[in-house]
């Protein structure tokens, strides 16, 4: 049995691909070990790789009081809502890497409501959540719910920011029905 496609559409050879991005994904394959099947989805549209990757680096590489687990669940929590198997799958894996923990990301993803995670944390994942869902419902109660747990505005818009762009992510993610790699499945277990 052949393995299934990553990709309803077409998947670039990664030899064919503009240097920047070839370099890019011949990188994370040398810190990896594998090539994580967005990056070959996205390499389809030059352009709309550099534009994501450029966002997600920003979004996602900050320092700053949300750590990177933190960001990883909300990717997790949201990815979740949406369905989206691949970010759920693929952030998951980052998620206890970055947590040292292999259960928080399989807490988040079922219910975060019932994960082993702090009341700031739970707070942030509960408006994650809202803007990822329910963006026009979110008021200036919700800041400051969150500056009470002790977030800052350039944090509330972090948070807004990265809910935002994975359900970008997460609907172009189950439009192409990018399959996860099976190397994110055993990852920080």
């Amino acid at each position: 049995m052949s393995a299934p496609a990553i990709s309803r559409f077409p998947v670039p050879d990664i030899a064919t691909l503009p240097a920047d991005i070839r370099s890019r994904i011949e990188a994370v394959q040398e810190k990896s070990g594998f090539v994580p099947n967005v990056f070959l989805t996205l390499a389809h549209r030059p352009d709309e790789f550099r534009a994501f990757f450029a966002y997600h680096d920003a979004l996602m590489d900050k320092p700053g009081p949300i750590t990177k687990a933190e960001r990883e669940m909300i990717v997790v929590a949201t990815s979740s809502a949406n369905q989206c198997q691949y970010c759920v799958v693929a952030h998951g894996a980052i998620l206890r890497v970055r947590a040292k923990n292999p259960q928080i990301a399989d807490q988040v993803a079922v219910n975060y409501r019932k994960a082993d995670i702090t009341a700031r944390q739970r707070a942030m994942l509960d408006f994650a959540m809202k803007v990822s869902a329910r963006a026009y419902e979110v008021d200036d109660v919700d800041v400051r719910d969150l500056k009470g747990h002790g977030f800052t505005e350039e944090d509330v818009w972090d948070i807004a920011a990265i809910a935002a762009f994975f359900g970008m992510s997460n609907r172009l993610a189950n439009v192409t029905s990018m399959r996860p790699n099976d190397e994110f499945f055993a990852m920080g277990r």
